[in-house]
């Protein structure tokens, strides 16, 4: 979406739906509280009014809410009640007069509301050639003052690398295959000098004796891939490593899921689709820090060559594992790539990953989890998470969930036999692959998918990419 900033005046824009900000109390403009529509136009949050003044000719009215309320948030649920309203009138371009005294949170809010409410995932349907579909939105005006145009492109990287992610959570896994996510890694290194790209294939993740991503791939005829991408931007800081989980489609494997939600296990490599498209987002902002990522991409398939429960592996750091259940296997893939992230450099490292159910038990889709060996890397990922909207709460790590890791006969279990804290024992279980990194694990299985925000809807969210380069413009410099 073209994004552009400007100074006109409201009867001067050109655009096909003009949107205006109203707090609760406040007033519109004389002239357009005299439009036809105008007297009903209010202030409340979420409100929308259409009115008809002689010049422009179509202007929505958004309710704000109070004014002392006003945040980034709030512009950014606004601005994507807009972005739908505009489609129902099959506008292709939006301009917003931006709330006086607005900072550049809202800019960010009313620029991300805007592109991501207005994403659409309609690349299977078929098309009528005589029945054109509705056009798409494709340009926004922010009426506001010339300083705030870093804010809106920065705002605009972000939310476009967001619905990119959202494209490849949306596809089947017929098609977003392992290899797929390698041939959209390529894309992006070819598209920025900064960006180098290695991808391993199954015959190098065997050589690598990386036991995790063998065994979880075993079972499955789809090739698995190691996919690293890394980002030279310069800089003083430490290397920051993002690792993230690509399992393409997990039926559980041996250890089955129940067939009524597993069609949308195609969702499981959103963590991988975050940070490949964060990867890609970094680049293009040419953010001043250097960042190596990894993404452990396989299918998860019941078969004959499948790992079976009670196996024992030997990950890539050298411990042992007994795989007690192989719907645990985000957590054996992602060990070996934390370990290797570490090798390659990393010197804090976040991963990501539609780990664990009962982090939606526990926190729902407002929040993901996020869990830290590091107070310092945890504050500045919930940080980010308030300034993006993209929230994260912490929960704690303890030597008693550490115990429920430990194996019978191998260093390490993947499925603890008590059912307790399963998310807080997924991350005890990913610590012992960091030794002493500052290393934070994010959660996303409650906020990847249906998260049902105005911006987001209910299908793919694209959770984690502007709160990961947020994350890499605080630590950058």
């Amino acid at each position: 979406m073209k994004v552009s900033v400007s100074q006109s005046e409201v009867p001067a824009v050109d655009a096909d739906l003009l949107v205006i900000g109203l707090c609760d109390g406040e007033e519109l403009q004389p002239e357009l509280a005299d439009a036809r529509g105008g007297a009903d136009a209010k202030g409340d949050f979420k409100k929308l009014t259409m009115i008809h003044p002689e010049s422009p000719a179509r202007v929505l009215v958004v309710g704000l809410g109070k004014r002392d309320e006003l945040d980034a948030e709030r512009a950014r649920v606004a601005a994507a009640l807009a972005a739908k309203e505009a489609a129902k009138f099959e506008a292709t371009s939006l301009a917003w007069l931006a709330p006086e005294g607005g900072d550049d949170a809202l800019v960010e809010g009313l620029v991300t509301g805007t592109i991501l409410g207005a994403y659409r995932f309609d690349r299977f349907k078929s098309k009528d050639p005589d029945s054109p579909s509705s056009p798409a939105l494709d340009s926004l005006t922010l009426l506001a003052p010339e300083s705030a145009a870093a804010a809106a492109e920065t705002a605009r990287v972000c939310a476009e690398a967001q619905n990119r992610a959202r494209d490849l959570q949306g596809l089947p896994s017929n098609i977003a295959t392992p290899s797929y996510l390698a041939e959209r890694a390529a894309e992006i290194a070819a598209s920025h000098g900064a960006l180098s790209l290695e991808v391993f294939g199954r015959e190098e993740i065997v050589a690598k004796k990386m036991g995790g991503l063998v065994a979880v791939s075993q079972g499955s005829a789809e090739e698995p891939k190691l996919i690293t991408l890394r980002y030279g931007g310069g800089g003083s800081g430490k290397t920051l490593g993002l690792v993230g989980k690509g399992v393409t489609f997990d039926t559980g494997g041996i250890s089955l899921k129940p067939s009524a939600g597993m069609p949308d296990m195609k969702m499981d490599m959103s963590g991988a689709a975050a940070v490949l498209e964060t990867v890609g987002a970094i680049a293009e902002l040419g953010l001043e820090i250097d960042l190596v990522a990894v993404i452990p991409s396989t299918e998860n398939m019941p078969s004959g060559t499948a790992i079976k429960p009670g196996d024992i592996i030997t990950q890539y750091n050298g411990k042992t594992v007994e795989v007690n259940n192989t719907d645990a296997e985000g957590r054996l893939i992602l060990a070996d790539a934390l370990a290797y992230a570490i090798e390659q450099g990393a010197d804090r490292v976040v991963d990501i990953a539609t780990l664990t159910g009962a982090v939606m038990i526990a926190l729902g889709s407002t929040y993901a989890a996020v869990i830290s060996n590091d107070d310092e890397l945890a504050g500045e990922v919930e940080q980010v998470g308030s300034e993006t909207g993209e929230l994260v709460w912490r929960l704690p790590l303890h030597p008693e969930y550490k115990a429920l890791t430990k194996g019978t006969v191998a260093d390490l279990t993947n499925a603890a036999a008590k059912r307790k804290a399963g998310t807080i024992y997924a991350a005890s279980f990913l610590e012992e692959f960091v030794d002493d990194t500052p290393w934070a694990h994010i959660d996303i299985a409650g906020t990847a998918w249906d998260v049902g925000r105005p911006y987001t809807g209910s299908a793919a969210s694209g959770y984690g990419v502007r709160l990961l380069t947020a994350l890499a413009r605080e630590l950058a410099g």
